[in-house]
């Protein structure tokens, strides 16, 4: 939402935006792990056996496995998928916020591969897991969806409701954007899929250069490469949810976070930002007075609030 998270391996907690503590949430980690979906985060530890699924308000609960913990993602319902390490299968299993198994499943390397990245859509009710698998020597990526909403309790028993091979590639990153639309990155492509049911194969992009980096939202995906030609070492370039192009900008700077605001989006580093629109306008380009390691946008347009060493301030552009 528009409140700011704080974590380590000690503990975690929520201010809003004037610096109000909103919750402290304490625990011993080694490597936490974060995943936010809307207003709901859940937060754990890599090898771990407890996540700890929060709001605005507090504790929703928390989730304990008799697993090591590998891999989460969370829904906006507070709906938790983890990926969960045994010794001769990859167990995939949903949990509600009170520590429920809602499905358990297990895969294998003969059976469907091992899962590489798994998204859940805000409302909890589809799940899709992208699969590396070894087929006659042959490196192949296997994207499953799965629902496990009233459209899928007359399906079989995994609610596989639809699934897409790309053999020679490898598919590492899959998000749902919103309950509707998905998008997978591979080595040579990026694709979409759209269906708040059966995701349904929808766009697919080839790519022809190695990705550095890869921001969402909502409504739009933005993939940073090196810059091959004209100005700038780095270009973003833009897709709609529909898995059109619709912006393509060369910069030069060092980013810190690439992040979309409605029709605009903004690029920033700890000594300078710039303002774009989709139109490809740069509408504003600053430095800041002092190092910043958050900036973030508010529900006011033109204020923003940067996040520095000692303090948390507001930025108004006027």
């Amino acid at each position: 939402g528009n409140n700011i998270l704080t974590y380590s391996k000690d503990g975690a907690n929520c201010m809003d935006s004037k610096g109000v503590v909103l919750w402290n949430q304490t625990y011993e980690m080694q490597n936490p792990m974060v995943d936010i979906n809307g207003s709901v985060v859940a937060i754990g530890d890599y090898n771990g056996r407890t996540i700890y699924v929060m709001d605005t308000v507090g504790s929703k609960g928390e989730i304990t496995t008799n697993l090591p913990i590998r891999k989460f993602r969370v829904a906006a319902n507070g709906v938790v998928a983890v990926i969960l390490d045994d010794s001769r299968v990859t167990r995939i299993n949903l949990y509600d916020t009170a520590g429920n198994a809602l499905v358990e499943s297990e895969t294998t390397m003969d059976k469907s591969g091992y899962p590489v990245d798994i998204s859940i859509s805000p409302n909890g009710e589809l799940l899709g897991i992208s699969y590396l698998y070894v087929d006659s020597g042959m490196m192949k990526t296997s994207i499953a969806f799965h629902n496990f909403g009233e459209v899928g309790q007359n399906l079989s028993s995994d609610r596989f409701v639809s699934g897409y091979d790309y053999q020679g590639h490898v598919a590492p990153f899959l998000r749902f954007m919103n309950s509707s639309t998905a998008f997978a990155v591979s080595d040579d492509r990026i694709m979409f899929f759209s269906g708040s049911e059966k995701p349904l194969s929808a766009v697919e992009n080839l790519l022809t250069e190695e990705i550095q980096s890869i921001f969402y939202t909502e409504q739009y995906v933005g993939l940073v490469f090196l810059n091959t030609e004209g100005n700038g070492k780095y270009r973003l370039d833009i897709y709609d949810g529909k898995g059109s192009l619709v912006n393509r900008k060369s910069f030069d700077m060092e980013y810190t976070d690439i992040i979309f605001d409605e029709d605009e989006y903004i690029i920033y580093s700890s000594t300078e930002f710039s303002i774009n629109n989709m139109r490809g306008v740069e509408r504003f380009t600053g430095k800041f007075e002092e190092n910043v390691y958050l900036l973030t946008t508010t529900k006011k347009r033109n204020r923003f609030v940067v996040m520095t060493q000692d303090a948390m301030k507001v930025m108004e552009m006027k």
